[in-house]
């Protein structure tokens, strides 16, 4: 499908970064840090970072350890970074320890959005965890450490469009795209770090379904190679246009591709292709639109 007559250059541009990380938050922030001065070097006013940014740890005690509040280091250096690059940054998964950390001793998968001034302006807390068994790839039970969160947020406007935040598992089920959109996301967003067995079977299919069934652009920025001696993910970011083509993806190892976000395009797509004024809500119900936070 054609898209519209925009000039590419008036368009937003995205940056997406794929990552490897390792135990060593330091040297993850290192490697997250120059790969957001290189976006906003080129002029992205968004860059878009995959789930467990801060770090991969080699089993739960170590990432209960290295976990961090919202108000730790680890964060006030990432808010510096997008107030020194004058950025938006999608921070795709880090390992929060929230207000009932004293009582639980378990933390929270947490999806933060900071604007260009280091200002925290959305949270999601994942809602899906991960725990599966999947043959050659090695049982993970994200449970053991991690609390799902309580809610849904609601789509946040950025100098991209509105974006609806997920995080990686949320991507297979499509309940919590379908809300999204109907509460306006015109971009959604799955940070991830997929296995290496699952990723090449279902991370494409599922990213390019998610796009065509909500007619929203998804941007997945992904992990990638190997963590440690126990983990390994399978990479492959990239944005899919709501038609669901892929227009822009990344190569193997860490780095980042860029995509101008056109908005013109996606309202077409939604005016010639009116699936959502098409559902019938009578014969299979209206997902839960007040689940939503204001």
């Amino acid at each position: 499908m054609a898209t519209s007559s925009s000039s590419s250059w008036e368009l937003p541009l995205v940056a997406v970064c794929q990552v490897t990380s390792t135990p060593s938050k330091q040297q993850n922030f290192k490697m997250c840090a120059g790969l957001i001065q290189e976006a906003a070097r080129l002029g992205a006013c968004l860059a878009f970072l995959p789930e467990a940014f801060d770090f991969i740890a080699r089993d739960p005690a170590e990432t209960l350890r290295l976990s961090e509040p919202l108000s730790g280091n680890l964060m006030g250096e990432y808010s510096q970074l997008a107030r020194d690059c004058g950025i938006w940054l999608s921070l795709g998964g880090f390992h929060e320890r929230g207000q009932d950390w004293e009582q639980t001793q378990k933390i929270y998968n947490c999806h933060v959005l900071l604007d260009s001034k280091g200002s925290v302006v959305a949270t999601y807390r994942k809602t899906h965890l991960c725990d599966v068994e999947i043959p050659g790839q090695g049982p993970m039970r994200e449970s053991n450490s991690t609390i799902p969160g309580p809610s849904l947020g609601s789509p946040v406007d950025t100098p991209a469009g509105k974006v609806g935040l997920a995080i990686c598992y949320d991507i297979r089920f499509p309940e919590l795209s379908l809300v999204l959109a109907q509460a306006g996301a015109e971009i959604l967003t799955y940070p991830s770090a997929f296995g290496t067995v699952t990723g090449p079977a279902h991370w494409e299919v599922l990213l390019r379904a998610r796009a065509i069934e909500t007619q929203c652009y998804v941007v997945a920025a992904a992990q990638c190679g190997r963590h440690h001696e126990k983990r390994a993910s399978h990479g492959h970011s990239m944005v899919v246009d709501p038609w669901g083509t892929v227009v822009a993806s990344c190569s193997e190892g860490p780095g980042l591709c860029l995509a101008r976000i056109d908005l013109n395009f996606l309202h077409q797509m939604r005016q010639h292709l009116p699936v959502f004024q098409h559902r019938r809500p009578d014969l299979y119900g209206t997902l839960g639109m007040g689940q939503l936070l204001s």
